[in-house]
């Protein structure tokens, strides 16, 4: 698995991710603030509405542009056996049943999916009870997350 490209893959969609989201915090905020939202009564609460739902697309807004500035200031790592999974590692993971996943082990925006070459890579952080685990472990090493047991298969 190339982790260079699944890092532009991140890359990509997150860019994307921000696209779609400035456009909904640019309508959002555009129906808030419409003529016709204005309220006309204290029953009247659309108006209300739709700056709470602006409010809520500005804050995704800023969400995804941080977890983009933080992918863009990260610095792809050669795996180190001396150190482990480290951030930006490409991690390759069987569970107690047998099923493989890939992991990309990231800064920020945990749970992004990307799919190269057909398999699917789940961005996981360090902040997560199995990014946590995965750090400073070797492949050929067993974790215990919970009750899901998974080996570490590769790491790159």
């Amino acid at each position: 698995m190339d982790k260079k490209r699944v890092y532009q893959l991140i890359l990509d969609r997150l860019e994307a991710d921000l696209d779609i989201a400035v456009g909904a915090a640019r309508t959002a905020h555009e129906a808030a603030t419409h003529e016709e939202n204005v309220a006309e009564n204290k029953y009247d609460t659309l108006g209300l509405e739709a700056a709470y739902l602006a409010a809520g697309q500005s804050r995704r807004v800023e969400e995804i542009r941080q977890a983009l500035a933080r992918f863009q200031n990260l610095v792809l790592r050669d795996f180190d056996p001396d150190q482990g999974v480290q951030t930006s590692a490409l991690v390759q993971l069987a569970d107690q049943d047998d099923r493989l996943m890939w992991l990309f082990l990231g800064p920020d925006a945990a749970g992004l999916k990307v799919a190269l070459d057909g398999q699917e890579i789940l961005v996981i952080s360090p902040r997560s009870p199995l990014g946590g685990a995965l750090l400073n472990h070797q492949p050929g090493d067993e974790l215990q997350v919970g009750k899901q047991v998974y080996e570490i298969l590769d790491a790159s």
